[in-house]
């Protein structure tokens, strides 16, 4: 399977997002390691992993705006109604 091309600002967003995570997930180390409490640790893991989820949303929809921009380097890349749909379901 090969890549569709992102536009730099819809990957610099996405960037942007995995890097905000990871710096959550910096922060819940941090909070076991000082023994904080455990409503605010699972508070932060339930932030971090819908903050994961909306960076892997928006990957996918400008993925799916570049395939619907550029059919034919889609369909080169295999991106077919069926794989999209699958990837879909592997987010969903």
């Amino acid at each position: 399977m090969g890549a569709v091309q992102l536009t730099d600002d819809r990957a610099k967003n996405i960037i942007t997002r995995l890097r905000r995570v990871e710096g959550q997930v910096r922060g819940i180390q941090s909070m076991i390691e000082d023994d904080r409490d455990c409503v605010d640790v699972v508070t932060q893991f339930a932030a971090t992993t819908r903050a994961l989820e909306r960076a892997g949303y928006a990957y996918f929809a400008a993925t799916l705006a570049e395939c619907a921009l550029h059919p034919d380097d889609a369909e080169a890349a295999g991106f077919t109604a069926e794989r999209l749909e699958q990837l879909f379901m592997q987010l969903a």
